[in-house]
């Protein structure tokens, strides 16, 4: 008999540590999600009178940077306008448009409607198929 008040008392004492370390437990924070500008100033960037515009905005210290870079250098036509926003060179443009995360592309209509954006690492493919997409919906 002796033996189950035993068990039974390091079965409450356990149970009651448990709960004990359950409140002083600390959740994770949750993360903040970047955001997107959704309209620019074409006023602000290359060539305003240019059909298209892509930026991109990086970083020096973004080893996934110089590769959205390059992809994003071979967009540039007559009619698509590219602008590279390295952010020790463009800070007051990353502090205007809210730019905390990058690389972050934005592809950008005549009067600086963003019609696609990524955000983080992209395939030369996905952006490619952006470009034409959203240039193909604009009769």
């Amino acid at each position: 008999m002796i033996r189950f008040v035993i068990v039974g008392v390091v079965i409450v004492v356990a149970l009651l540590a448990n709960l004990w370390q359950r409140k002083r437990q600390v959740d994770a924070p949750t993360q903040g999600t970047s955001e997107l500008p959704t309209q620019i100033d074409r006023a602000d960037f290359v060539r305003p009178d240019a059909q298209w515009i892509v930026l991109a905005f990086t970083s020096a210290s973004c080893t996934t940077c110089a590769d959205i870079e390059r992809k994003v250098r071979v967009l540039e036509t007559t009619s698509v306008a590219i602008q590279i926003l390295e952010y020790t060179a463009e800070r007051a443009l990353h502090a205007r448009y809210k730019i905390d995360a990058v690389p972050s592309v934005l592809m950008a209509d005549s009067n600086g409607v963003v019609q696609a954006n990524f955000l983080g690492p992209v395939t030369a493919t996905d952006m490619w198929a952006a470009l034409a997409r959203v240039r193909d919906s604009v009769v």
